[in-house]
This record gives C-alpha cells, structure tokens and sequence, in this order.
C-alpha cells in the first residue's frame, strides 16, 4: 500500500497542507484528480474549495463525492485519496453510510494512494477508539478501515508536569484503551507523519512520534525512522 498519514489538517501560522507539501507532490500523482473526502466538517463545498486552494499550490486538483450522484463511482474519475480533518465520527458515519468505506479499502489495497490528515489518519487506523473527538453522531460501528495494524493518536501532546489540570493526559488515555485492548498505538505529535510503502512504516517531519505497546514502556521514534519492526507482522 502508499499510504501518507499526517497527524493534522495545518500548523499554526500556516495554510491548509501548507506543511506537507513536499510529501504531497511525492503521493500524489501529477495527472488526473485526487478525491477530497470532506465529511468529517459540516460545511462541504467550503472545505472542498479549501483543498482545491491547496492542492492548485503545486498543480493538483481534487473532486469530492458530495458532489456526485454516485459517490463510489466518484472514485473511478480519479487517481488518489485524500481525507480531510474534522470530526472522526461524522466523517465514519457518512462513509459507512455512502458505502466508500468498503470501496476505498478496495483501491487503496490495490495500490491506489491514500493521504489522511487528522480525522483521514484515523480511520485508516482498524478502529475509531483512539481518537479526541466526541460522537457527535454515531456510525453503525467504530471499525475503520483497517489500512494499517495500529492506532493512531493524532495531534498527541506531552504531559505538562507544571500543569493543575486534573483531568486525563492522552497517556492515561491510551493506557485505558491497552487495559482492553493490544493494538500498538502512535501518538503523533503536530507536524509528523506516518509514510507507509508496502509493508515498510517510517516516521516523517520534525517532531518525534510516540509508540504505545500494552504492557511495555513507550517508545519515542526519531523522524525517518523506520518503524516497521514495531507494526508489521
């Protein structure tokens, strides 16, 4: 598989995709659309112009399913993916519901690439269980596409050891889901990714990851690293 998973949609100060883009104009082909799946934000016609506005910077251009008739059909008019950020739930129910969520595994398990950001990382994950969001609807189930064989935490942030707030860090948080389950999970902090070719897993960006095994202390991973050995079985 050529998959490009971003931990978020922007980094302060900058554009949409602005960050990414050198990974972006590598994924994504010259020729022909990418489709833009925008549902995980409400307003859709917005967001698609976001992404075309981006994507034009370094002359790609996108379509988006909400626009056609036939949203799966949609998918034969182009050449890659890219999943935009926003709320994990509404963006799984509104797969599952268009029936993309079977048609995209399809493709992208015969080669066609795949970009997430925030939301579009997450559901490439096997399940929804280890997101920041609130269901704020319900799809008929958390599971996902399964893309790859660990979680992901995106936009993970650190514990502040000068902090008073009493509630849960994202750590505490992942050793709950450990409690119930064995997935690994990486916490991407803002402006990493995950690059996946195949079956080899590397780490991109600036920031370090964070690996979470159950019953193991966790792992930093450096940028470029390849990973594969901690995710591929």
């Amino acid at each position: 598989m050529n998959l490009l998973l971003l931990s978020c949609g922007s980094l302060h100060g900058g554009s949409f995709l602005e960050y990414a883009r050198e990974w972006l104009e590598e994924i994504l082909p010259e020729k022909g659309s990418t489709l833009f799946i925008p549902y995980a934000e409400y307003s859709l016609d917005t967001y698609l112009a976001e992404a075309n506005e981006a994507l034009e910077k370094f002359n790609r251009s996108c379509i988006s399913p909400h626009k056609s008739s036939d949203p799966i059909g949609a998918l034969d008019e182009c050449n890659a993916i890219l999943t935009g950020g926003g709320n994990c739930f509404r963006l799984l129910e509104k797969l599952h519901r268009t029936g993309l969520s079977s048609a995209i595994i399809e493709r992208v398990r015969n080669g066609m690439p795949y970009v997430g950001a925030s939301a579009g990382s997450n559901i490439a994950c096997p399940t929804m269980s280890t997101t920041n969001d609130m269901p704020i609807v319900w799809p008929k189930t958390l599971e996902a596409l399964g893309l790859v064989n660990f979680q992901i935490n995106a936009h993970y942030l650190d514990p502040d050891p000068n902090s008073t707030h009493m509630g849960e860090t994202r750590e505490t948080r992942i050793s709950e889901f450990h409690e119930e389950n064995e997935t690994p999970v990486v916490g991407l902090r803002e402006g990493s990714a995950i690059r996946v070719i195949d079956k080899k897993v590397l780490i991109l960006g600036t920031q370090t990851a964070r690996l979470f095994k159950r019953g193991e202390a966790a792992i930093e991973l450096d940028p470029e690293q390849d990973i594969s050995e901690y995710l591929v079985t």
